[in-house]
């Protein structure tokens, strides 16, 4: 049994459990929006998010938090087409100490491998979690 597979106790710790620990450390709040928007509709995804991304992959050792958040807001970035879960991962980055100006480096490294518009998207969808975060509205692109 690996390291992972127990708490503090000694206790075996299931999969659902991991994933429920690892989603409030990385992604706080947001991540329980997101969770509890999908209570009435698909409570059973809701915990396979738990167990598989954050209780399996999240918690593997060999990388840790803050560029497990680098590969993921690139990744989503370069994806074009998942700005409400960039904005999640990019609030989840600065959770775990990504600093903005790490997370506007990234977004515009994806300029070079995914185009100018996904590195746009991008850049636009951190405008947005930074002005929330500053307590302002967000701003929309000009």
């Amino acid at each position: 049994m690996t390291h992972l597979n127990k708490i503090a106790s000694g206790v075996e710790e299931s999969r659902l459990e991991r994933g429920q620990r690892a989603l409030a450390d990385i992604d706080g709040e947001a991540g329980h929006k997101v969770v509890a928007a999908l209570a009435d509709i698909a409570p059973d995804f809701a915990t396979y998010l738990f167990e598989f991304p954050f209780g399996d992959i999240y918690s593997r050792p060999g990388l840790d938090l803050r560029s497990r958040e680098i590969a993921t807001i690139a990744a989503l970035a370069a994806m074009g087409n998942a700005a409400p879960q960039l904005k999640v991962h990019i609030e989840a980055g600065l959770n775990v100490g990504l600093t903005r100006d790490e997370i506007v480096e990234v977004l515009i490294q994806m300029a070079v491998y995914a185009g100018f518009p996904a590195a746009l998207n991008g850049l636009f969808a951190a405008k947005e979690v930074f002005a929330m975060k500053d307590g302002q509205r967000p701003p929309g692109p000009s």
